[in-house]
């Protein structure tokens, strides 16, 4: 089994934030894949389906950010899914707006999320898929703090463009992960 998280906040309050882009792109492969059966599971909303010939579980950490982890790591042990089976999408202030990166391996970057993962798994062996939300502002004075900026609003245009040409770029990099056997590479 595939294990695919989106990271960021619940409540209503966080919906369309920056910082919500992982939860807004995981919203959106649950309903391309028609993925059912949502429940409530491991402090996560859970809901099951196939990707690319492969049985996927997605999750959306209910925990806030700063503890995804836990979650992530509830769901690992039921499942007995090794870290090369998570896929984790999430917001990346590093990327260009608009940009989508993969990744396998490596550090938080800076990314509390991404920090918890690491420390309640005891790996860092999975698959990241970073959605660039770029960095506030130009480099003026003016600028707003980057926990400002994270949890400040997507407008409608931010938001087309996650929903259309950044969800075509994580089909695209979904597709290389995933191998119909039902293991990620």
């Amino acid at each position: 089994m595939i294990l695919i998280v989106g990271l960021g906040n619940p409540g209503p309050h966080y919906e369309t934030t920056r910082h919500n882009a992982g939860f807004l792109m995981l919203d959106q492969l649950v309903e391309h894949f028609q993925a059912s059966g949502k429940n409530e599971k491991f402090g996560a909303q859970c809901t099951k389906g196939e990707v690319f010939g492969s049985p996927c579980l997605f999750i959306k950490p209910q925990t806030f950010m700063n503890l995804s982890g836990r979650s992530v790591a509830q769901a690992m042990a039921f499942y007995k899914i090794k870290a090369e089976q998570v896929i984790v999408i999430f917001d990346d202030i590093d990327l260009a707006l608009g940009k989508v990166k993969a990744r396998t391996g490596g550090g938080h970057g800076g990314h509390n999320g991404v920090r918890s993962i690491l420390e309640c798994i005891n790996g860092d062996g999975f698959h990241r898929l970073k959605l660039g939300i770029g960095r506030p502002g130009q480099a003026d004075e003016k600028r707003p703090p980057v926990s400002d900026w994270v949890l400040s609003r997507l407008s409608d245009d931010e938001l087309r463009l996650l929903h259309e040409e950044m969800f075509k770029e994580v089909l695209v990099r979904l597709k290389q992960m995933i191998r119909p056997t039902g293991s990620a590479e």
